[in-house]
């Protein structure tokens, strides 16, 4: 099979929910891009008061995670992402009438909120839509759709930088609020399916009280610690105060962090179908991501070219590692879920990747440009035991899913 095969998504669901997600990462590019200076510039928020605000967002964002996941688990994955989204686009369309401080953080605020809840029910789509072997690999392909859409937005939000004018910015915000819209519009051409039902024994149980699966969440935000918000916070700073390697080189890692997510990570998903397979890529997502902070280190002190290469041969191994968490992560966030309350459980999930993404900018600062290379190798030791650790936690969960949740008469989606 080619690589060029394995970036089209096959037809049906998987490939509505990559032309939905499309539109949302394209959507996200756009606010990545224009969004913070647009409040800075044209409508006159402090720089210090934008950062406020999108901290409390972050933090609403992250709160409303599981509470999203139940509601998704009563009203259904599918309605739950049509109204979501469509909220979100009318929010974000608002940012182009914001005119102060407080109208500010009041839309922000609600357009993370909306967005959180979103990312919750279509996690959880994704397992009421599709069989369970086959949610790893249609995560991929839009894992695979998230990238492209993503990058093609902030290039096209760079236009309106180089203009840097209110109009433009304000017109990048209205299509970012349509193209979300858009997406969760889109959303009505799945078909419809019969929810899953707890038994009344396990109805009231709530996913906070999921030890083992907790704990699953736990390692996976520790694995996190070494994916994509390593690349974003601590590799530039690393690059720029601790290497004699040229800033320029930042832009290479990123584009090769990039392309490779977007070729490989469909191959690099197989085999992490079920628990044992996803826990078994995030053993050697540990090992791997590691291997890379090694790599990193020595870039220290070394002469301009081989600081280069040590940075980008660490890059290479490091997407590597990231693209291995990825799959284990959904196989082990689907798999050891019960059947009828995916929602919370990937409010969970996702609650926890939200909290090791948010804390790696401020821990990164501290222990690798802090330290230095011993900085990168605690890192790597903390990586190595988080990956190392995790099989053994997923069998305990596996177990206990076998014990205290009886099996669904199908696991197939029924349309309603």
């Amino acid at each position: 099979m080619s690589i060029l095969h394995d970036l089209k998504p096959p037809p049906g669901i998987v490939r509505i929910l990559a032309v939905s997600n499309l539109g949302r990462t394209v959507a996200n590019g756009f606010l990545l891009s224009v969004s913070v200076l647009y409040f800075i510039r044209s409508v006159g928020v402090p720089a210090d008061r934008v950062g406020i605000g999108l901290t409390v967002s972050a933090v609403l964002a992250m709160l409303v995670s599981i509470p999203a996941g139940q509601v998704s688990d009563r009203l259904g994955a599918r309605r739950t992402s049509i109204v979501s989204g469509v909220a979100q686009g009318v929010l974000v369309c608002g940012y182009a009438l914001v005119g102060g401080f407080a109208g500010f953080l009041v839309i922000v605020s609600l357009a993370a909120m909306a967005d959180s809840a979103s990312a919750v029910a279509r996690g959880a789509l994704i397992a009421e839509a599709l069989p369970s072997n086959e949610r790893v690999k249609a995560r991929a392909y839009l894992q695979s759709v998230n990238n492209v859409g993503l990058s093609g937005g902030t290039l096209l939000g760079g236009v309106a930088l180089a203009a840097d004018s209110r109009a433009l910015y304000a017109g990048m915000l209205l299509g970012a609020g349509v193209l979300f819209l858009g997406a969760g519009l889109t959303c009505l051409a799945l078909p419809a399916a019969d929810l899953g039902r707890a038994p009344e024994d396990h109805r009231a149980r709530h996913v906070l009280r999921d030890v083992p699966y907790l704990t699953v969440s736990v390692l996976n935000a520790v694995l996190v610690l070494g994916t994509d918000a390593l690349l974003t916070a601590a590799l530039p700073i690393w690059i720029a105060d601790r290497t004699n390697a040229p800033v320029s080189v930042y832009a290479a890692i990123m584009f090769l962090n990039t392309a490779m997510c977007v070729l490989f990570q469909v191959r690099l998903s197989r085999g992490a179908e079920d628990v044992a397979g996803g826990a078994r890529a995030m053993r050697r997502s540990g090992g791997v991501l590691a291997v890379s902070c090694g790599i990193f280190a020595l870039s220290a002190g070394q002469p301009a070219w081989v600081a280069v290469v040590c940075l980008l041969f660490g890059a290479l191994v490091q997407v590597i590692g990231e693209m291995l968490h990825s799959a284990g992560s959904w196989a082990l966030s689907y798999e050891l879920a019960p059947a009828h309350a995916h929602g919370q459980y990937q409010g969970l999930f996702g609650l926890t990747q939200r909290v090791g993404s948010a804390i790696t900018p401020m821990l990164t600062t501290a222990v690798l440009i802090g330290w230095g290379r011993p900085g990168w190798l605690l890192f790597a030791g903390i990586l190595l035991a988080g990956g190392l650790t995790t099989p053994s936690v997923a069998r305990w969960a596996e177990r206990t899913r076998a014990s205290a949740t009886p099996p669904r008469a199908a696991d197939e989606p029924v349309a309603a």
